[in-house]
């Protein structure tokens, strides 16, 4: 029986540890609007606790790429879960209790914030290039498979056990995944040395795949031309928006279901998982499509990145601005499917960009990257949340479509914009040797 190459595995489990990633940040988001819409508490205090986590997400960004260059990202990657699931287990379920809870989602998200940055340099260090965008977007897609998951079968977890099963919930997938990582999950090939046989089997040279998985520790990190770079700003700018209107429908479609369109997520069944299940279709089909564009020489790799990117983003934008438009179950999660979908689409030419030009600091670009990204989370859903509060006062409560308006038009016009950031500043060329 034909061995199972070691690489395969890798992309495999950390495909596992992004959707489990998502099944905690829905889980949550799911069952503290339960309960603190049963408590009676406003739209603004929700809105603080829902971004509690995004404040620790973005301080270990940036920290978490130059841990992950140090250490390896196979060994941060497990300090992360073990870390979030046990503050997990620990989360108390009364939402009254508003300093434990913001302190609990604080160190979740800092915990968290070290997964992105190690997920990357690992898949620098593992992926051959021609393998790179279908890889990105696998692993990535697992995020959307456990947003899925979590608004499929939470809902209902929460109205007949609680909150607190759900959080224990959460907690017990991350320790089987830190226990899994730990089993099958190996250190990076090296040029030398019996790994390297992960890739050999690659079509590619050992010298281009030797040059994308050294260390950074080897050399000393560009700081100042990272933060002065061009095309890493358009990457920067990109991941914000995307993030903005990602988290945002993330934390608030809930109470756009429930308040906007008065519909119960119990009832609606399994369509309120649909959105997230096209996010992990467009993410694949994206990553397959770039590949295919870039091995078969029918675009070069930047005009393959800029297409995508540009298709999804700015299909994303027109959709958001005709959300609140819609106002039926299946109107709405026909829209934000499409929105979604569309954005995960886009990740195939951003996110992946990382590695086209900077495959040694990879881990350390998706830091700087995700730092934007996480302000993002913070400022949308924040903001969101005194947006809700004030057209509460001017409408008399949330069912209207002009409550919505200005909620989803913001996270439009910005794909709109970092489009053309994209368009006018992206490479494909390496530009960090």
């Amino acid at each position: 029986m034909r061995e199972v190459p070691p690489r395969y595995v890798t992309v495999f489990l950390i495909f596992i540890c992004t959707c489990v990633c998502y099944v905690e940040h829905v889980g949550f988001s799911i069952a503290y609007t339960a309960a603190a819409d049963a408590a009676g508490i406003n739209q603004s205090s929700k809105g603080i606790i829902l971004s509690a986590f995004y404040y620790g997400y973005a301080c270990s960004q940036v920290p978490g790429g130059w841990t992950s260059q140090r250490l390896g990202g196979r060994r941060v990657l497990l300090f992360s879960f073990v870390l979030w699931s046990l503050i997990c287990a620990l989360v108390p379920p009364d939402p009254t209790q508003v300093k434990t809870l913001i302190l609990a989602r604080l160190l979740v998200g800092v915990a968290q914030g070290f997964v992105a940055p190690s997920v990357h340099t690992v898949l620098a260090q593992w992926v051959p290039p021609h393998e790179q965008s279908r890889s990105v977007s696998l692993t990535m897609s697992g995020m959307y498979l456990g947003a899925a998951a979590g608004m499929l079968f939470l809902p209902s977890l929460v109205k007949f056990q609680g909150p607190r099963l759900v959080f224990l919930s959460e907690a017990a997938l991350g320790s089987i995944w830190s226990m899994l990582w730990l089993r099958f999950g190996d250190d990076p090939p090296h040029s030398n040395g019996s790994k390297a046989a992960g890739f050999c089997q690659s079509s590619l040279p050992i010298k281009k795949m030797e040059n994308a998985g050294v260390a950074a520790h080897a050399t000393k990190i560009p700081w100042k031309r990272i933060s002065l770079s061009l095309p890493i700003w358009a990457i920067v700018v990109n991941n914000f928006t995307y993030h903005y209107a990602l988290y945002v429908l993330m934390n608030w479609l809930p109470t756009y279901f429930e308040q906007g369109l008065q519909l119960s997520l119990q009832e609606m069944g399994s369509c309120k998982m649909l959105p997230y299940l096209i996010m992990f279709l467009f993410s694949n089909i994206g990553g397959v499509v770039a590949d295919y564009l870039i091995v078969k020489r029918i675009l070069s790799v930047v005009r393959t990145r800029k297409f995508v990117n540009t298709i999804g983003f700015i299909v994303a934008a027109f959709s958001l601005a005709a959300l609140p438009m819609f106002r039926t179950s299946f109107g709405a999660v026909f829209c934000s499917s499409i929105t979604l979908g569309f954005l995960a689409l886009g990740r195939a030419g951003f996110a992946v960009n990382h590695l086209d030009i900077a495959p040694r600091y990879a881990g350390i670009v998706m830091g700087v990257s995700n730092t934007a990204g996480t302000l993002a989370g913070i400022v949308g859903v924040g903001l969101t949340g005194h947006l809700l509060e004030s057209s509460k006062s001017a409408h008399s409560d949330l069912s209207s479509p002009e409550a919505w308006r200005s909620v989803f038009c913001i996270p439009g016009c910005l794909c709109i914009f970092s489009s053309l950031m994209f368009l006018l500043f992206s490479t494909g060329e390496r530009i960090f040797q």
